[in-house]
């Protein structure tokens, strides 16, 4: 489709505004709802800011997708609105660096994405939002799993709270379960370990009670689809020379006996006592054990003695509400239904007042309880005051040291912001190339534009004088016929007619000599003007030659200060 013209408000070098002619492509156009639509459906909402550029809408809807899609690239795609025009160039330059990393099939330049080439830039996003999505399908369980583990560490709905009472009777029974039946060690190596793994785990579980065992294979398949394993008499032999027992029948090995015996006799004097400590200290752990075990048998009858009155003044309610309900019984049957239905009611109100009465001893209970709670608290309260104090001095002047570092780090932020603006306010040879670019393409569009008007101009002088002269032309033709046809007449008015002819001939050759002159001096004017511009030419030419001479040699420098900074590194 064809493009359209139209006039848009534009700011100048001096600071005001004029209208400049700018062109409107329908394609273009289509193409960027098209892309705005693609990333709003995909759900990138900050598109539909009205208050946003082209620019910040396409390049961040890019930099959304290509983070969605968790690719391992190692670059920092830092988008901001408003960047200026070096930012825009670098981002869009790490941009197009990351798609052939995403191994996208399609290629894109830097400058058609600065540009805005929507026909170009709208295939490329039509990818990374397609890839965006599937990307999101594929870890949309494996994050919402993620996300019901870490509510679960926390907290819980209100139907899975658990039972704390339950966990509280159920904790000493799970403790008392797992010191039962942790492993114990029944065996202690006296040799060095092997060298590979398999005997090291073997060796390792006969020393808690596992006998090594080997795997029968001519057991029939069909039969049991399982391989039966037995005991390795071999190796349990040959484990059973490396390793000593560690039960309370402790025996010293030949190795410990010599060992001891080459001591001074000091050193077997301290380790014979040693010995003896130990041995009376495993003694007294036993018979303190066999206490335990006394003391435990103790309660464990009492508490039983305790069930069993509790059973039989259970028993005898039992027996007492049987007869009762016996009596009820034989009583109900001799009652009208208005008596019955009274009889129910105070039944249900019997119920509802024991209730209450359970409800208001557990109450009572959990009052004693939180009494206690709370008065042991009171007290760990006001042992712990003193260090609350002390912990007051030290958090007031914690407070004050944090104070006095966020205001230096304020002032440290305000110069470095300012620093920050001071080099953006300097702008970089790619800025420079860019307004370079700009300038010359609004220079060359002012240029063509003052062109054509001032062909214009001419245009118009030209025709206005064609228009003078032929209206000129047409009042003499008039005048000459008229005075023709009355010329006629008599002589008189035919010498008059013909000496106004010869005058109005005579201005017509003092018309034609002052065109004459002034064609000359246009063509003078114009000779002068192409000399101008030759030499114009030639000065442009010359300063094309300096400027990539100025550039090779900048170049050169800046090569040579780094070969220096490196020189420098190296010798310190």
């Amino acid at each position: 489709k064809g493009g359209s013209k139209h006039l848009s408000t534009i700011v100048d070098a001096e600071g005001r505004l004029v209208e400049a002619e700018s062109r409107e492509d329908e394609q273009q156009k289509i193409k960027y709802q098209e892309i705005i639509d693609m990333l709003v459906n995909a759900g990138y909402f900050r598109a539909k800011i009205k208050g946003l550029s082209e620019f910040d809408k396409v390049v961040g809807g890019m930099t959304w997708c290509i983070d969605i899609c968790r690719m391992d690239l190692d670059v920092d795609l830092l988008f901001q609105e408003n960047s200026t025009i070096g930012q825009k160039i670098a981002l869009t330059e790490k941009i197009v660096a990351v798609l052939p990393k995403m191994n996208c099939p399609l290629m894109i330049e830097p400058h058609q994405i600065q540009g805005l080439d929507f026909i170009h830039i709208h295939p490329v996003i039509e990818w990374l939002v397609k890839k965006s999505l599937e990307n999101r399908e594929e870890h949309g369980d494996y994050i919402l799993q993620y996300a019901v583990h870490q509510f679960s560490k926390e907290y819980c709905f209100p139907h899975e709270k658990p039972n704390e009472n339950f966990i509280l009777r159920a904790l000493p029974n799970i403790s008392s379960v797992q010191s039962k039946y942790r492993p114990h060690r029944k065996f202690r190596r006296i040799e060095t370990e092997p060298t590979d793994t398999f005997s090291r785990v073997q060796s390792t579980l006969f020393e808690y009670g596992h006998a090594p065992t080997k795997k029968d294979e001519n057991v029939d398949l069909h039969e049991e689809e399982k391989q039966y394993e037995m005991v390795d008499e071999v190796k349990l032999k040959m484990l059973t020379k490396c390793m000593t027992s560690t039960t309370d029948d402790i025996r010293l090995a030949p190795k410990a006996v010599t060992s001891l015996v080459n001591l001074k006799v000091k050193e077997i004097r301290t380790a014979v006592n040693n010995y003896s400590a130990l041995s009376q200290e495993s003694q007294l752990g036993e018979i303190a054990e066999i206490r335990r075990l006394k003391e435990k048998e103790s309660t464990l009858l009492k508490q039983k003695e305790i069930i069993e009155l509790k059973l039989n003044e259970s028993r005898e309610k039992l027996n007492e509400l049987r007869v009762k309900s016996n009596f009820r019984e034989t009583n109900e049957l001799n009652l009208s239904e208005k008596e019955r239905s009274i009889v129910k009611q105070l039944e249900i109100r019997l119920l509802i007042n024991n209730s209450l009465i359970e409800q208001e001893n557990q109450f009572k209970e959990h009052c004693k309880l939180e009494r206690a709670r709370l008065q042991a608290l009171i007290k760990e309260i006001g042992e712990d005051k003193k260090d609350d104090l002390e912990a007051d001095d030290t958090l007031l002047s914690l407070n004050e040291q944090v104070s006095n570092a966020r205001i230096n780090l304020a002032k440290i932020s305000r110069a470095e912001t300012m620093l920050f603006r001071l080099i953006d306010e300097v702008p970089s040879r790619a800025e420079l190339a860019q307004y370079q670019r700009r300038f010359l393409e609004l220079y060359n569009q002012v240029s063509a534009k003052h062109r054509e008007t001032k062909q214009f101009y001419t245009l118009y002088n030209t025709l206005n004088d064609q228009h003078q002269y032929l209206s000129k032309e047409l009042s003499l033709l008039n005048s000459v016929f008229d005075g023709y046809n009355s010329s006629l007449n008599s002589t008189h008015t035919k010498e008059e007619f013909i000496n106004q002819l010869e005058n109005i001939i005579d201005g017509i050759k003092h018309n034609k000599l002052k065109v004459e002159q002034r064609r000359n001096e246009e063509r003078d004017l114009k000779e002068k003007l192409k000399g101008q511009l030759s030499s114009l030419i030639d000065q442009q030419r010359q300063y094309a030659t300096l400027l990539k001479q100025f550039t090779d040699q900048c170049q050169r420098n800046q090569n040579l200060l780094a070969d220096v900074k490196n020189a420098t590194v190296k010798s310190a």
